[in-house]
């Protein structure tokens, strides 16, 4: 069967900075196996796959795959997904509603830069010894370095604050860890800085590996709740992800209407189609 695709840069600051997400767009008659295999062959970070609606409040359904699972939700992809979209329906709306694995996220677009709402966060507080310990051994630091907490919204985050971006950019990780992680590393750039936040995302592959993502909706989404809420940092910011691979990606963060808004700049460098 013939299904077009779009290969979308998501949170970028000129071409091919940001994070790409493969959007497999006419997804029906799919298994899972399916779309997990396809991920696969894509071999980028995620790859979603709409789907009808099974609501009427909902524009469309996006399944979210890594290389090894489904994701009841992620930033980049989701930002990604409604771009295709609405570039495949040939739409202008300045507003979507998305349903997937959490219910429904809203998507609002200001010309180019999609932002969306961000979920509530289904897990916070402390992080046990036994976490704190992977983390040390991670990130290869001492422990009166870290400040940690969980700030999971569905990919299992820990938010790890460091003292500085600086010191974020210095951590040089551990590559393999036989125990999954999920770690966001924040720390912020001195004030005249383009940005106010340095991020960086550290996880577990299917086979142990530890890799960096470019850049991390999601993650961004619970720093900025877990900052926002307590006064660490006030709204609207910008904030830095990929640096160190090369990325200048961009995340915008602001507050409105009660909800706190994870954006960027998104657009589709190649599309589609292909007989799958």
């Amino acid at each position: 069967m013939q299904r077009r695709f779009q290969l979308v840069d998501v949170f970028h600051s000129g071409p091919f900075s940001g994070n790409p997400v493969a959007v497999v767009l006419d997804s029906e008659g799919l298994t899972t196996e399916d779309m997990q295999r396809i991920t696969r062959w894509f071999n980028l970070s995620e790859t979603t796959f709409l789907l009808p609606p099974e609501t009427p409040d909902a524009d469309y359904r996006v399944r979210i795959f890594t290389l090894d699972r489904e994701l009841p939700f992620a930033g980049h992809p989701t930002l990604g997904s409604a771009h295709a979209w609405r570039l495949a329906a040939g739409s202008d709306q300045a507003e979507l509603m998305q349903q997937c694995g959490v219910g429904l996220v809203n998507v609002r677009f200001d010309g180019s830069r999609p932002a969306f709402a961000a979920p509530p966060l289904i897990r916070s507080g402390p992080v046990d010894d036994a976490q704190i310990a992977d983390i040390i051994e991670v990130l290869r630091i001492g422990r009166d370095q870290i400040s940690a907490e969980w700030a999971d919204n569905g990919p299992g985050w820990i938010l790890v604050q460091l003292t500085s971006a600086e010191a974020v950019l210095a951590v040089d990780p551990l590559r393999y860890l036989d125990r999954r992680v999920e770690i966001g590393l924040v720390g912020a750039h001195p004030a005249g800085h383009d940005t106010a936040f340095e991020i960086r995302a550290l996880f577990s592959d299917a086979s142990g590996g530890i890799i960096e993502d470019p850049v991390t909706g999601s993650l961004n989404a619970s720093v900025a709740q877990c900052l926002l809420a307590d006064g660490r940092a006030t709204a609207p910011y910008v904030a830095a992800q990929g640096t160190k691979l090369g990325r200048a990606g961009r995340i915008h963060v602001s507050e409105a209407d009660g909800d706190i808004w994870i954006g960027g700049e998104t657009r589709t460098l190649f599309s589609g189609t292909g007989n799958f």
